[in-house]
């Protein structure tokens, strides 16, 4: 059996949600990324602003405590929200302050409709090769058949 940890940023409870399930699905331990509560705004606009200019400027946030060990796991989930197409900053910050891991890398994310880039970024910002990831918007998150998706994701990939 495969030892999973499952990472997460969620701004507005939708990726916790989807981390949630693949914990279902996996087994997994849970860790969720968090940055102090002044980084970002409780608007939705204001908040992907302030992450594309935190991108331009590589001013990436800080997280609060302390990283797991990703060597400890052979498979590391990284999930987040998409903000203008793009990886939510403290994904990239996750991803740059855990890099060189022997673990197994995959995305998984959720969005408002548009998905960008986003496991071509990824892929990017990990510097490694990674397996294929999972999407979900909040309608199909919410409906009785995610978790059927999640699944079948995790066994057609691991």
């Amino acid at each position: 059996m495969k030892k999973v940890l499952i990472a997460y940023y969620s701004w507005s409870g939708t990726t916790a949600k989807l981390a949630h399930l693949l914990q279902q699905v996996t087994g997994g331990d849970l860790y969720e990324m968090k940055v102090a509560a002044d980084v970002f705004s409780s608007d939705m606009y204001a908040t992907s602003d302030i992450a594309t200019k935190q991108r331009a400027t590589n001013a990436l946030p800080q997280l609060v405590g302390s990283l797991p060990d990703l060597n400890q796991y052979d498979v590391v989930l990284i999930g987040g929200p998409v903000w203008s197409g793009a990886l939510a900053t403290p994904v990239l910050t996750f991803l740059q302050q855990g890099q060189n891991t022997k673990a197994v890398l995959a995305p998984f994310y959720t969005d408002a409709g548009t998905k960008g880039d986003y496991e071509k970024d990824f892929t990017q910002a990990a510097g490694q090769p990674v397996k294929p990831g999972i999407g979900m918007d909040s309608m199909t998150l919410n409906q009785a058949t995610a978790i059927a998706k999640v699944k079948a994701w995790w066994q057609q990939n691991f």
